[in-house]
This record gives C-alpha cells, sequence and structure tokens, in this order.
C-alpha cells in the first residue's frame, strides 16, 4: 500500500496525486513511469513520474480521469491508500549535453515534460520550453516548467493565454529566426507530436517522442501498446516509451488508440454513476468556506 499525500484538481478533469513510494523516489530517472492500481482486484495503469522528492520519498502523479480506473483514484482523499505504485518502470531519457533543446509539451503532455526539462537543463543544456493548451484553464505546471527552463513559450488555442496558436507556430518562429536547436523533446496528443515531428524533420533536428499515452499494462506482455518505428514493430512499455518522432507512424498509434475511447467513457459513466463528483463536492465546499 501507499500513502495518498495530496490529491486535488490542477484543470478540469485533470489531479495532482502526490505518494509515498521512497524506492521510486530514489531511483527513478527522467522519462520513466510507475504502474498503479488505486484498489485491490482494480485495473493496473501506467502513470509518468512528473516529479519526485528523495528526502520525502514522494514522487508526484499527474494524471486525467478518463475511465473508471481515473475516476476511482480522483475519489482518494489525502491520508488514504493506493494498492499499488510499482516501478519506476521504462527506458530513462537519454541525458546528455548537447546544446540548445526545446521541450513541447501540450495539454496533459507537460507533466512528463516537466522532469524531461529538469535533467536536461541540469546536464548543462539551454532548455526552451513551448507549453500548449486548448485555453488557458487547462495549462498545467507553468510555475514548474519555468523553474525547470530558461526560457518559456506559451500557446493557447484561443488565445486566452500566451500567444495564440498552436505549439509548431511557436517552433517555427524559433527556427525560421535562426535560433540553433539541437534536439526537440515533443510530448503530448499523438497528432501533436506528428506536426511537431514533421516540422522538425523539414528542418534536420533530431526529435524524441513519448507514447505513453498508448501504454496499458506496462509489462510488454498484452501488446496493446505496439507500434511502428522504423518499419519494425516496438513495444512502448519496454523498449520506449521514447522513440525518434521522425520514425514513429502516428496514424497507425492514433487508429489504436482510439479503439477503446467509448469503453472507456462508459466505464467511467458508469462507475461516477454512483459516487459524487469530488471536483463539484470541492468546489461546493471552496464556495461554502
Amino acid at each position: 500500500m501507499a500513502k495518498v499525500l495530496v490529491n486535488r484538481p490542477i484543470a478540469p478533469d485533470v489531479f495532482r496525486m502526490e505518494v509515498e513510494a521512497p524506492d521510486v523516489a530514489k531511483y527513478r530517472k527522467a522519462g520513466q513511469f510507475v504502474i498503479v492500481r488505486p484498489a485491490s482486484g482494480r485495473e493496473r495503469i501506467p502513470l509518468t513520474i512528473a516529479d519526485a522528492d528523495r528526502e520525502k520519498g514522494t514522487i508526484t502523479l499527474i494524471y486525467q480521469v478518463v475511465g473508471r480506473t481515473t475516476a476511482e483514484m480522483s475519489l482518494i482523499e489525502p491520508g488514504g491508500e493506493m494498492a499499488d505504485v510499482a516501478g519506476p518502470l521504462g527506458l530513462a531519457t537519454h541525458i546528455e549535453k548537447v546544446g540548445t533543446v526545446v521541450i513541447v509539451g501540450g495539454g496533459i503532455g507537460v507533466a512528463p515534460s516537466h522532469p524531461i526539462a529538469q535533467a536536461m537543463k541540469a546536464a548543462g543544456n539551454h532548455v526552451i520550453s513551448i507549453l500548449g493548451a486548448r485555453n488557458q484553464g487547462l495549462l498545467i505546471l507553468e510555475p514548474e516548467m519555468r523553474a525547470a527552463s530558461d526560457e518559456v513559450v506559451v500557446v493557447t488555442d484561443d488565445g486566452s493565454y500566451g500567444d495564440k496558436g498552436f505549439v509548431t507556430d511557436a517552433l517555427r518562429r524559433l527556427l525560421d529566426a535562426g535560433r540553433k536547436i539541437d534536439q526537440v523533446v515533443a510530448i503530448g496528443p499523438p497528432i501533436m507530436m506528428k506536426m511537431v515531428s514533421l516540422l522538425t524533420k523539414e528542418y534536420g533536428v533530431p526529435t524524441l517522442v513519448s507514447l505513453n499515452t498508448i501504454m496499458v499494462d506496462g509489462t510488454g506482455m498484452c501488446g496493446g501498446c505496439r507500434v511502428t518505428v522504423g518499419g519494425e514493430t516496438k513495444f512502448v512499455c519496454v523498449d520506449g516509451p521514447e522513440f525518434d518522432g521522425h520514425l514513429v507512424d502516428f496514424d497507425e498509434m492514433m487508429r489504436r488508440q482510439r479503439m477503446y475511447v467509448a469503453h472507456e467513457a462508459q466505464s467511467r459513466a458508469a462507475f461516477e454513476g454512483g459516487h459524487p463528483c469530488r471536483m463539484e463536492q470541492m468546489a461546493g465546499e471552496a464556495h461554502r468556506g
């Protein structure tokens, strides 16, 4: 069992959880993930480690409520417990001093971008982070990313905060301005990573993408996370989660990822039908306070 210290919403349907996991906190590296279960007998899901505190023995997980498991996680009160937090798993991000690194985080992808930005900066790189969201209310971890970066550019689809546009617009401006960019790391929705990779291929900039959103069991046994990279079949949870963005077949990945969207929605609806929405409860408490 793992004690939950913090579990609160930071954006619509997005929660920040801090959980006691001293061994994971001690050994984790940027890019790695854990497998969690909210309760015994429940589904196992992989979540990237967004941050860790070795002294406190805690890790930070950022998760989006999509199906039943994440909905159940959102109901755990501080002081409660998770049945399992196993890890760290997955191959760590290759970190070295290359010069200028641009970290592109879109939506919930900002969370796994955070430890990579931290590690790249610690290695002596000049880190430029581009953070994207549909609107200001959906932007997450901006203060943390500013602390982990030398420069930060924020873009929103609707222009409600930062520059109006997409992350690719901001990246293209940097490239067209003649900035020497030695590496790009892109994490977010598959379509975003695809468009970033197409752009950087045009400019000849090496690009890493994280395909963590397609993972299921995290051990390579279920085969649900198989993707085609450079014409070869890879399993994201054991061969990744990071790959050369110029070699990933994103169209195939997106087709596979869409297969269970309806099932996840049905599972969440069935679960929440018997449970009050915690976000609505918290909003009501704040209003009464």
